[in-house]
């Protein structure tokens, strides 16, 4: 018989492969089958998905298994792409795994397919991408070490003004990341949350007193959120830390909705339409709080000096915008 035989049926072998009597077993194809998500190339889309539910169907009229289709969900990935051409060996256009891998480690390689695109989407190849995934990772390894060292200085211990905001960064991206993964598939979105709370990390260790409790937190659970993507960094991180029972055994992180309420907020300043500077409020404050606030300003006073001003507009917690003649 042709392949396409096997392949269109399989799915209901893997729940019982080792019966030497029948096919399957009915009972086990009832409670691990339908399938719930189904992810496959666009090249399958036809042949084998078409040929999959005819066969479903088939076994369904002859009482077989108790459900009419055999897949829940399908999500078609895309295909990688090297300038401009789908990767082939015929055109010669392949990358070579070992030699990322080599040159750059297992974990650039899956961090970078992962973020380049999303996985419905073709992949266009890039060494420059690559190479921005190696150096992320570099700097991930770096802070990690960095605030290792700190924390152990019972002298850098303490509050910091920056505190809220890292709770809010990091509940923020526990639950961007888990909705990205589950939900939609945006593995290069969650990724790159990822990245920015590793970005506002960096200005918070240049606190005077880092909080020890909430820094530990967050590096564990930034840990945990980037363990799909990037496992063999993460585990020996992880290890490194000194953070306890292997991170594959480790629940996934919950958010605090209460911690995803901001009381302070950063507002664009803008003049004549121009971002000129930036500043933290509070989002409790009035317009015309904001706007005593924003004309005291020592950098804006400089600017407006020997100016008219026309209007002033202020968009509630988001930006202010002085025009000026």
């Amino acid at each position: 018989m042709d392949t396409f035989i096997c392949s269109s049926w399989y799915y209901f072998r893997y729940t019982d492969p080792k019966n030497d009597q029948k096919p399957f077993e009915k009972s086990l194809v009832s409670y691990w089958l339908p399938v719930d998500q189904y992810i496959g190339g666009v090249e399958h889309a036809i042949l084998h998905l078409l040929y999959s539910r005819f066969f479903t169907k088939v076994l369904y009229d002859l009482g077989y298994v108790p459900f009419e289709e055999p897949f829940k969900n399908l999500l078609t990935q895309g295909m990688v792409l090297k300038d401009g051409a789908k990767m082939s060996k015929s055109l010669g256009n392949i990358v070579s795994p070992e030699d990322i891998v080599e040159k750059y480690g297992a974990d650039t390689a899956r961090l970078f397919i992962l973020f380049a695109a999303p996985p419905e989407r073709d992949l266009e190849w890039s060494d420059q991408g690559v190479e921005g995934c190696f150096r992320f990772l570099n700097r991930l390894w770096r802070l990690y070490i960095e605030l290792k060292n700190k924390l152990a200085d019972d002298n850098l211990v303490g509050e910091s003004e920056l505190d809220d905001e890292l709770r809010y960064r990091l509940n923020y991206t526990i639950k961007k990341v888990t909705e990205d993964i589950g939900e939609r598939f945006n593995f290069n979105t969650a990724i790159s949350t990822i990245m920015e709370l590793l970005n506002f990390l960096y200005e918070y260790k240049e606190s005077e007193k880092l909080n020890k409790d909430l820094i530990i937190d967050t590096l564990r659970n930034l840990l945990i959120l980037i363990y799909p993507f990037t496992p063999h960094i993460a585990c020996e991180l992880w290890e490194i830390m000194g953070f306890g029972e292997d991170i594959e055994e480790v629940s996934w992180p919950q958010y605090d909705e209460a911690a995803l309420v901001r009381k302070n907020v950063e507002i664009a300043i803008q003049v004549n339409g121009k971002v000129r500077s930036r500043m933290n409020i509070s989002v409790d404050m009035t317009e015309d709080e904001v706007k005593q606030a924003v004309l005291n300003d020592q950098k804006l006073k400089s600017l407006l000096d020997g100016k008219e001003i026309v209007k002033f507009v202020y968009v509630k917690n988001r930006l202010v915008n002085i025009v000026v003649k």
